[in-house]
């Protein structure tokens, strides 16, 4: 089921159901022993506190190496659960048959590849039923989960859900900086901020923040970001993400720097939150989910809020980094797709400066298009620049090396002996960003087709002249009845 159509509240409603009816797989009579599993605490400590709430004292969260046997309903991540070098695995110390019902929450991410060492622990408890749940359909990235669970037995689309009602539809803004256009290349000798020489290559979007950090193309996109915000809501709430947690945290100081004016009233407008941040991170995405709560405003990530974050007020998903797996991409779309009509959130906003989202679109087992795609260039000041030709991007490889999320302020992160930063950091150069296409769905909802921004704004203002228009003759014709 797509992210935001209810896999939780499905969870719930089945495990509810069948504790009350005293269900159990031995037909004892009996109320079951059900554990919901995951391999993030976000994704077992939200459902545990909240949705599940009304099993009340029959909940347990199996942690710090404690086997409770006495409850009904368990929830743990598999960390807590498997055994290392030192220790056995704590699942060892319940029974094989202990358990009547298996919930695993984000399937594909956790024990049912065939290489994950988690698989032990499902293989264990095969006597239980096992109910997986994903927000993705079948992909080579994800076979292994197919394989093991077998072929789905309720199937939600985003694309269903959009046209439901159910999901918010999207708009995608295509942002292209020159260096991600044309690709950056370092001048003969240049040295970085630590005083090494630039190896002389060619670099593209994919090495950045990779290879080589441009602070000025990041200056850039957080400027362009800040005056989209300051156009369309700045208190819009916005999800940044970014490569690691370098990143993450550089993208949080220059937004905090362009949102100076509210930063003085609201310190924590802008809030990283990555694994690195502990439990201030999580005190952050915390406030950041509560509707009511009007800060933080935005949070820079790099992996951690890619899935099982249910914040319903979000309008903008800004990609940073390329996104190379087409699983993962579903799921940071998923950050947005959630509706708010009593915070006027029906649609939200995709700001893609890496080109992954139009790319992924593009890919025919996408399930739905988007309801509207920009693509715009900008100058150094993160400016629109007006009047500059569409670009079109050559297609780059998908990059599905796994990002390693490193800590803020550690520069000195090895990746050999010689003391050397990971990364080369160049601090100067000047950075533009350029035009502005618009994909508009047809009529059907089908096909997309290509109108210049100014004429797709023209025609939306027409339209709607056009229908207050209608609503005052109708409302004149209907008072004129009356009388």
């Amino acid at each position: 089921m797509a992210t935001g159509t209810g896999k939780t509240l499905v969870a719930f409603q089945v495990c509810w159901k069948l504790w009350s009816a005293r269900w159990n797989r031995r037909g004892e009579r009996r109320r079951p022993k059900i554990l919901y599993l995951a391999d993030r605490n976000i994704l077992i400590d939200d459902p545990k506190d909240k949705i599940f709430a009304i099993f009340g004292d029959a909940r347990w969260k199996i942690e710090n190496g404690v086997a409770n046997k006495g409850r009904d309903l368990y929830f743990a991540i598999y960390q807590a659960l498997a055994g290392d070098e030192t220790r056995t695995g704590l699942y060892r110390e319940y029974s094989r048959d202990f358990f009547d019902l298996i919930i695993v929450d984000e399937c594909h991410r956790g024990s049912a590849r065939d290489d994950s060492s988690w698989r032990e622990i499902l293989e264990y408890f095969a006597p239980a039923h096992q109910l997986g749940m994903t927000a993705t359909p079948l992909r080579e990235d994800n076979r292994d989960t197919y394989e093991y669970f077998g072929n789905p037995i309720y199937q939600y689309s985003l694309k269903q859900g959009i046209e439901d009602g159910f999901l918010a539809p999207y708009r995608v803004h295509r942002v292209v900086t020159t260096y991600d256009s044309t690709g950056w290349r370092p001048n003969k000798g240049q040295l970085d901020r630590y005083g090494r020489e630039i190896p002389d290559a060619e670099y593209h979007t994919k090495d950045f923040e990779r290879v080589v950090s441009l602070r000025p193309r990041s200056e850039a996109i957080a400027r362009h970001l800040a005056e989209f915000m300051k156009k369309n809501g700045r208190y819009d709430k916005t999800i940044v993400f970014c490569v690691d947690q370098e990143h993450a945290d550089q993208m949080r100081r220059l937004l905090n720097n362009l949102n100076a004016d509210l930063i003085y009233k609201h310190p924590d407008f802008v809030c990283r939150v990555t694994a690195d941040d502990g439990d201030l991170g999580r005190g952050h995405l915390s406030n950041f989910q509560e509707t009511e709560r009007a800060t933080p405003v935005i949070l820079t990530t790099s992996q951690l809020l890619s899935t099982g974050v249910d914040a319903p007020t979000v309008k903008n998903v800004a990609l940073v980094r390329v996104i190379g797996s087409m699983t993962e991409f579903k799921q940071i779309i998923g950050r947005g797709t959630r509706v708010d009509v009593d915070h006027d959130k029906l649609f939200f906003n995709i700001l893609d400066y890496t080109g992954s989202a139009t790319r992924l679109f593009a890919d025919p087992d996408f399930d739905g298009f988007p309801a509207l795609i920009t693509e715009a260039e900008i100058d150094d000041n993160g400016q629109v620049i007006e009047g500059t030709e569409n670009v079109t991007q050559p297609e780059e490889p998908l990059n599905d090396e796994p990002l390693r999320d490193v800590p803020a302020g550690q520069a000195s992160l090895q990746d050999d002996d010689e003391g050397q930063p990971r990364k080369f950091y160049i601090d100067g150069g000047q950075v533009e960003i350029a035009a502005h296409l618009v994909h508009e769905l047809d009529a059907d909802g089908k096909q997309l087709r290509v109108v210049a921004y100014a004429d797709y704004t023209a025609e939306k203002v027409r339209k709607a002249a056009r229908a207050s228009l209608r609503c005052s003759k109708i409302a004149a014709s209907a008072l004129t009845n009356w009388r």
